[in-house]
């Protein structure tokens, strides 16, 4: 008996979850017990729910006692998820009050919910009334903005609490008038420093920066933060990786995990950081991250890196235009490898990484195949109009479209100045000014307009694209069923 009632218990603990339930009877009635409650509506069938479940339930555990995460089945519960419009699998909410504050558009993974939830909970603005306080709040794995004011009601400190309220979905703030804070952090009247996380502490830089201008002002305070947020190296995590790209960056992939080996996590970041600081001393302007391998797979493969190449970092640089170059070399514990790898790209001795199938060796169907390493070549050929279709293999939409795209081409074959294309762009890069979110996506690149492509957004039907060619080409559209009608035209009028 002993026995059962153990598992029993085992069982009910294994159960047991810090995700609330709620349904169409209760909902309203415990939504408004939150000041603050973050809730997913999913059903049990979807991919993206499962996915995101372990997360879910990891974020409200860490979550508890600051803002708890609840969920509900909307293939159980349809009158709620109708109410809130939930439309897709999972829909994720933040509840205020009782009241809908808005969708949850932050990270979905633990890390990044839980530090979403943390900037959205309580105050914009902590307010620290002692050293233990204080410390705990920059303790956190977030990097901490706090203002010291002499004067609680000060103009200073008003002008710091309203920067904090419309920057909090960001950045994390507190404030405090203990003396002894002042006084420890050389902060005479008023002052704000940014503490960077102490887990990634290091002794290249420092790990606080204070505020220099004498006035605090919404944007002033928010380019000081974006300005040294991240430091010389920061850890890029589904959380940060928003504010990371877009720049010109270098990233080393490894191991990367601050929770179960942040020493090791260390050592290679301060490799990478030694030789980041040498450049940057000498005026070189790039962005410096390290990030892991595993979770960042896809940006890995992107440059044609190896992820199960070992503990050694691989590394990339992908910059704000999209070229990328890739480190061929390994990676060596003196940074001598990598030193010499940015001094190339500083010299502008590297060569860009494509990712790119082979370029065909017959190439005289009646639709080009591009891929990025011909793509200059036939695209971008200014004295021709080029019609380019963007698609993926696995796409049911592509594949109805084949054979009318097909037709287009054959029809076309014999006009000198147009040319009908297709990439696969899951094989290959595909190069700005050309936006691919879905596919098919298809582009009009007119002759003599090469950086101004026109998305193609008509009918699929091959009258449809014809119609079209006709309106754009640059020259008159020469379409083989137009010269067969001349020639039979003719052929009567002899008769």
């Amino acid at each position: 008996m002993l026995p059962l009632l153990f598992f029993a218990f085992v069982a009910g603990v294994a159960r047991a979850s810090d995700v609330l339930e709620f349904t169409d009877d209760d909902f309203e009635s415990r939504i408004t017990d939150h000041d603050l409650i973050l809730v997913e509506f999913f059903a049990p069938w979807c991919g993206h729910c499962k996915r995101l479940a372990p997360e879910y339930e990891a974020a409200a555990t860490r979550l508890k006692g600051i803002a708890p995460l609840a969920k509900v089945d909307c293939t159980a519960n349809s009158n709620v998820c109708s109410k809130y419009g939930v439309s897709g699998y999972p829909t994720l909410k933040i509840f205020r009050d009782g009241e809908e504050s808005g969708a949850y558009d932050g990270p979905r993974t633990a890390d990044g919910i839980v530090s979403h939830l943390k900037k959205q909970a309580g105050p914009a603005s902590v307010e620290l009334k002692s050293e233990v306080e204080f410390e705990k709040f920059i303790g956190d794995r977030d990097a901490s903005v706090v203002g010291f004011f002499a004067d609680a009601g000060s103009a200073a400190q008003g002008e710091f609490l309203k920067s904090a309220s419309a920057l909090r979905e960001s950045y994390r703030f507190a404030h405090t008038n203990v003396e002894a804070l002042l006084k420890k952090h050389n902060i005479e009247g008023e002052g704000v420093v940014l503490f960077r996380p102490p887990h990634l502490t290091n002794k290249f830089e420092e790990s606080s920066v204070q505020f220099t201008e004498e006035k605090f002002t919404n944007a002033k305070l928010k380019k000081f933060i974006q300005d040294n947020i991240f430091g010389i190296c920061p850890h890029m995590t589904d959380d940060n990786k928003d504010q990371l790209k877009g720049k010109d960056l270098l990233v080393a992939y490894y191991d990367v995990d601050y929770e179960k080996n942040p020493k090791g996590s260390n050592y290679w970041r301060n490799r990478v950081m030694k030789v980041a600081k040498s450049f940057l001393d000498q005026g070189k302007k790039l962005n410096f991250a390290v990030a892991n391998k595993n979770i960042f797979s896809h940006d890995v493969s992107e440059l044609g890196l190896d992820s199960s190449s070992g503990e050694l970092p691989v590394v990339g640089i992908r910059t704000a235009k999209g070229d990328k170059y890739v480190m061929q070399e390994e990676f060596t514990r003196d940074g001598k490898a990598l030193e010499k790898f940015l001094q190339d790209y500083f010299d502008g001795n590297l060569k860009r990484y494509l990712k790119s199938e082979p370029i065909p060796e017959s190439n005289d169907g009646p639709v080009k195949v591009v891929v990025a390493e011909n793509f200059e070549s036939i695209v971008n050929d200014e004295s021709k109009d080029v019609l380019i279709e963007f698609y993926a293999p696995w796409c049911g939409h592509c594949k109805s479209l084949e054979p009318k795209y097909k037709e287009l081409g054959e029809k076309l074959a014999n006009d000198p100045n147009i040319v009908i294309a297709k990439m696969d762009a899951t094989a290959n890069d595909v190069p700005s000014p050309y936006d691919v979110r879905g596919f098919p996506t298809i582009y009009f690149s007119p002759a003599g307009q090469k950086q101004s492509p026109k998305r193609y957004e008509g009918g699929r039907e091959v009258s449809d694209f014809i119609s079209y060619l006709k309106k754009e080409s640059s020259n008159p559209l020469v379409v083989k069923e137009d010269e067969e009608k001349k020639k039979s035209k003719k052929k009567k009028s002899e008769l």
